[in-house]
């Protein structure tokens, strides 16, 4: 049995945004573990005002390429497992102990197609041209109890089984970013940097499972199967129905939203229905389906010479996704079934019409009608499938907008032996959907030359302080690590690549 086909739809829309960028996944746009490595130009994508020694050249594509995956409860491998839609892994004692009541997933995308940065007097310009993708989700740990209880329920009594799974959530941003980028000396303690963005929307995703409640008393499916073969010959067959059905009751209330603004994404229907029964690309229809604009922040400062504070924010703007991309659907309704209800049409039978049979035959096929329907709603497994939820389309009425996902970044460090050793302090707040993650990150820095830096770090929060960080440049390459890979059930996984060519230009004072 598949836990669900919308999980299945978080794959295909996973695996369409991985093949916008290489197959490369990244928690975040940014590596923590490079911000104090004076010599590489991997640190301005965290602050723009932080320059490199020298300029660079990035070679296209694999120039910047970085890769995470992150959550707040789940392993590595709970994550692959749920992608992968598997059919067996929330049966795991291990993992239903792991969940917590909310877990957060957070996988981004991030590389650079083309990018450059040089000295021009005291300016330092750059330029890029990037691909971005931040999708976040919410899943619940009642969906997965709920996944493992069904498991086997066929044929089973329902004896007042309650289900609130609302509350899952998914995300999803895609864009190209074309930026150019300006940091200039102001003097030997001040510099100060931006970085303005046009971008090209590439799809936009926001699916909310408000809602999602079941409560029933029903008999096994070959009971209910029964009933609809059932057929009425004799009154005391009547009285034996209202004393057997009165108790029964089904509920099942959903409340759901989607909105979509990706070309080449379309919301099918079967034949004969008016709600989606699928999620599908079409690739040769993607294209362009919005336009935004952004802007990255920065400031560096030395308040002694050994001290320097900084400060940026970065991923202010939005993009404004055209109506002719947009699809609009969402779930208002459910099923209020009460066997009671069904008794008193029964009960208002005259016994003496010679169509007493016939009228409560029609009654028991209602009754048999609404059970079953219920129970292939909701018993399979599927919890959230699409005949569950029953998502009807809408014509969208206007353009839609999504922010950014903002990062705020505070960072301090204190040089020793002529600012070649170094130990520095970061904070870092990225406000992604379905809720901001925060990280706290200490490192030590050793930088003796503009080719060669190397970088230890410890973030305390996302990794839940069982993981530490690397950096190295060596001439041209550039390898990071803001989270070990150190097992399956590691909850935060991420590595960084770069390869760039050194341009001419001064050396300028160390800003770091």
């Amino acid at each position: 049995m598949a836990t669900n086909k919308l999980l299945c739809s978080f794959r295909i829309i996973g695996v369409f945004s991985i093949m916008l960028v290489c197959a490369l996944s990244a928690n975040a746009q940014f590596l923590r573990t490079s911000y104090f490595m004076e010599g590489t130009h991997y640190r301005q994508q965290l602050n723009p005002a932080l320059t490199p020694t020298k300029g660079y050249f990035n070679l296209p594509v694999i120039g910047a390429v970085n890769a995470t995956v992150g959550s707040t409860s789940l392993g590595y491998q709970d994550i692959i497992d749920i992608i992968d839609d598997g059919d067996d892994f929330y049966k795991s004692t291990d993992f239903m102990n792991r969940l917590k009541d909310n877990n957060k997933l957070n996988v981004n995308f991030s590389t650079e197609i083309l990018s450059a940065g040089w000295y021009k007097g005291k300016n330092f310009w750059s330029f890029n041209i990037g691909l971005r993708t931040d999708i976040g989700a919410n899943l619940t740990k009642s969906m997965f109890t709920f996944l493992n209880e069904m498991d086997g329920f066929e044929d089973k009594t329902w004896e007042n089984q309650k289900y609130n799974i609302g509350g899952q959530q998914l995300n999803i941003n895609a864009y190209t970013e074309i930026g150019l980028g300006l940091s200039r000396q102001i003097n030997n303690r001040l510099t100060v940097g931006a970085r303005v963005k046009a971008l090209l929307g590439i799809g936009n995703m926001e699916l909310k499972i408000n809602n999602a409640y079941m409560n029933a008393v029903l008999p096994g499916e070959s009971r209910i199967a029964e009933f609809e073969r059932m057929q009425i010959t004799n009154l005391a067959q009547i009285e034996d129905l209202k004393n057997e059905i009165g108790n029964y009751k089904a509920e099942l209330a959903v409340g759901a939203t989607l909105e979509s603004s990706f070309k080449g994404l379309n919301l099918t229907q079967e034949p004969g229905q008016d709600y989606i029964s699928d999620i599908e690309f079409e690739a040769k229809d993607m294209g362009i389906a919005g336009y935004g604009f952004g802007i990255d922040l920065g400031a560096s400062y030395k308040i002694l010479d050994n001290l320097t504070v900084s400060a940026s924010i970065l991923d202010l703007g939005f993009i404004t996704w055209s109506k002719g991309s947009t699809q609009i659907a969402s779930a208002n309704g459910g099923i209020d079934m009460k066997g009671q209800t069904y008794v008193d049409q029964l009960s208002a039978i005259n016994p003496a019409d010679p169509d007493a049979l016939e009228q409560a035959q029609t009654i028991i096929n209602g009754f048999s009608n609404e059970a079953m329907d219920y129970l292939n709603r909701v018993s399979s497994g599927d919890v959230l499938d699409y005949e569950m939820l029953q998502l009807r389309t809408e014509d969208a009425a206007k353009s839609r907008k999504s922010r950014l996902a903002s990062t705020l970044v505070l960072g301090a460090e204190y040089g020793f032996f002529n600012n070649k050793l170094a130990v520095g302090g970061l904070y870092t707040t990225r406000f992604v959907q379905p809720k901001a993650m925060t990280e706290l990150t200490f490192s030590a820095n050793y930088r003796p030359k503009s080719w060669f830096n190397v970088a230890l770090s410890y973030s305390v929060i996302q990794s839940a302080g069982k993981s530490f960080g690397l950096g190295l440049k060596l001439g041209p390459v550039f390898l990071g690590t803001d989270y070990m890979f150190l097992g399956k059930n590691s909850n935060s996984v991420n590595g960084f690549v770069g390869v760039s060519i050194p341009l001419g230009g001064r050396k300028v004072n160390k800003q770091g």
